[in-house]
């Protein structure tokens, strides 16, 4: 097989039915030769991964791996390791990218760096997930430069870079769980000078299956991972009063449901990290 220019990393875990649509959409990117690997995180039922697969138009440009469930980090990880592209994108399985997403990240970060696009929440997912990722997108612009058009932070379902970035900044692995690892990773590539562009019409659909309970949960496993964040460098900072302000006007606009969601999501995030705190002092 020729080696492709663009390789999409897709970590996974016990979502097939979301895993095949997200692979669907893959096989609508117009970027020729575009190769999949998928890294199954040790799903209860592996054979539901490799079937969902089977059921895309991908054939040949797909590969599913085993991970060892030691996390998205350390499978995105794996799955960067195992790609043969030079451009190395990774979107999450309950994921949808437009058509045309693969090529305009990949041609921001050819001559090296790292780029991402605009993750949007599905409206058929629900206030929770409109509130989730309303934290996650207003954190993303609150980092924006408008004068460079520079992130200080991505999320990793909509991200991209060149392969000699992985080489020298993989993933951290002591983040167990998907909270705080896209977070690192953002700002260990800015420590060594590693830029990361915007590319705003990149636009991925997220449609993650949470609920209030799920939402609560999530947001309290950001909380942890925010403290870890924190805990793993010097002079490391947590989003400040710019963030808080962008995000109350974010979610008036969005209306009185969401915005009561995102005040449960961020005292669920205030709980985490104080749980976080209190294990740390005592380990």
């Amino acid at each position: 097989m020729s080696t492709p220019a663009i390789s999409v990393v897709v970590a996974t875990r016990d979502r097939p039915a979301a895993l095949e649509r997200c692979l669907t959409a893959l096989s609508w990117q117009t970027a020729a030769d575009l190769e999949v690997v998928v890294v199954d995180d040790a799903s209860a039922r592996p054979a539901a991964v490799v079937e969902a697969f089977t059921r895309t138009d991908l054939g040949p440009r797909t590969r599913v791996v085993a991970g060892a469930g030691r996390g998205p980090a350390a499978a995105r990880n794996l799955g960067a390791g195992l790609a043969r592209g030079s451009i190395v994108l990774f979107t999450d399985d309950d994921c949808v990218p437009v058509p045309g997403w693969a090529l305009g990240l990949a041609a921001a970060c050819a001559n090296g760096g790292a780029a991402a696009g605009t993750t949007i929440a599905d409206p058929r997912a629900g206030r929770a997930a409109a509130a989730s990722q309303l934290i996650t997108h207003t954190l993303q612009i609150a980092s924006l430069d408008p004068a460079t058009g520079l992130l200080g932070f991505a999320p990793t379902c909509n991200l991209a870079c060149h392969a000699d970035v992985m080489r020298r900044v993989p993933f951290n692995e002591s983040f167990p769980l998907a909270a705080g690892e896209d977070r690192d990773w953002c700002s260990r590539i800015a420590a060594v000078g590693i830029e990361l562009r915007y590319v705003e019409r990149a636009t991925v659909g997220h449609c993650p299956q949470l609920g209030a309970g799920g939402l609560v949960r999530q947001a309290a496993r950001y909380g942890r991972g925010a403290v870890r964040f924190r805990a793993l460098g010097d002079g490391r900072r947590l989003s400040g009063r710019a963030f808080y302000g962008r995000l109350a006007r974010e979610s008036a606009i969005a209306g009185p449901r969401v915005a009561l969601l995102v005040a449960l999501a961020q005292a669920a995030a205030a709980a985490g990290a104080a749980r976080e705190l209190t294990a740390g002092r005592r380990r």
